[in-house]
């Protein structure tokens, strides 16, 4: 009985261990802080140069002019500065990361902040295209990711089996995620997304999903590694009081 608690407790430490959000906020920095660096060397000295850089010049005009009560409102933009500029440089990085990875706009897709909805792998073919469905304010989203060759006829028919059991109004939108000509990079899905049109109040996202979800799969995802989640510890914010 003591051999397998012992084994269960190590197990779970090591399940904590290896679970970002189970880490230390510092822990936590670091670890995100060397994906940075790897991804960019020289972004962490421009974070860096960036608050002492801020917080420099609001202490100098504080002392020149006396107004001294700027020295803490000059640290704490300081800070924030280079906090908001560590946090772009680690979804850069994610990017950079995932780039090229099977299931990659899956992840993005999954990382997006609001009320989205995303199911992926709804349709695949055994050259490892896929098309992933997010569901949002703007209607429905087919994204897919492969050859563009091959893709237009993947999201076309996924699109017709989609439009079957929604209305006739609903917009139904279908990206290519790559690097090839016609086909939208993977940095700058979530930037795409967030710019359509919202077409559709929360009752009705609702009710699309509902829809949605009685809708079998077409095809099921061909076996393969596809990573789990792009998601990478968030950078914290700086606390005001």
């Amino acid at each position: 009985m003591v051999n397998k608690a012992s084994g269960a407790a190590s197990k779970k430490d090591k399940r904590n261990a290896a679970d970002p959000t189970s880490m230390g906020r510092i822990k936590q920095i670091r670890m995100v802080a060397g994906i940075i660096r790897k991804a960019n060397p020289k972004a962490l000295p421009i974070v860096i140069g960036t608050g002492i850089g801020i917080i420099a010049i609001v202490v100098v005009i504080a002392v020149l002019t006396g107004l001294y009560f700027l020295i803490p409102l000059g640290l704490l933009g300081g800070i924030a500065a280079a906090m908001i500029l560590f946090g772009r440089y680690a979804q850069s990085a994610q990017y950079s990361a995932l780039a090229g990875q099977p299931g990659a706009a899956a992840a993005i897709l999954q990382s997006m902040r609001g009320s989205w909805t995303v199911t992926p792998a709804i349709a695949a073919n055994r050259n490892m295209d896929v098309v992933h469905r997010t569901v949002g304010k703007p209607g429905v989203i087919l994204v897919g990711e492969g050859s563009p060759s091959r893709l237009p006829g993947l999201l076309a028919a996924e699109k017709k089996r989609v439009a079957r059991i929604t209305f006739d109004e609903l917009p139904i939108y279908t990206i290519q995620v790559g690097d090839e000509e016609g086909q939208i990079p993977i940095r700058k899905l979530q930037r795409h997304l967030m710019k359509l049109p919202r077409n559709l109040k929360g009752p009705a996202v609702a009710d699309l999903n509902y829809r949605l979800k009685a809708l079998p799969q077409s095809l099921q995802m061909p076996k393969g590694p596809m990573p789990k989640t792009g998601r990478m510890p968030k950078a914290p914010r700086p606390k005001f009081r």
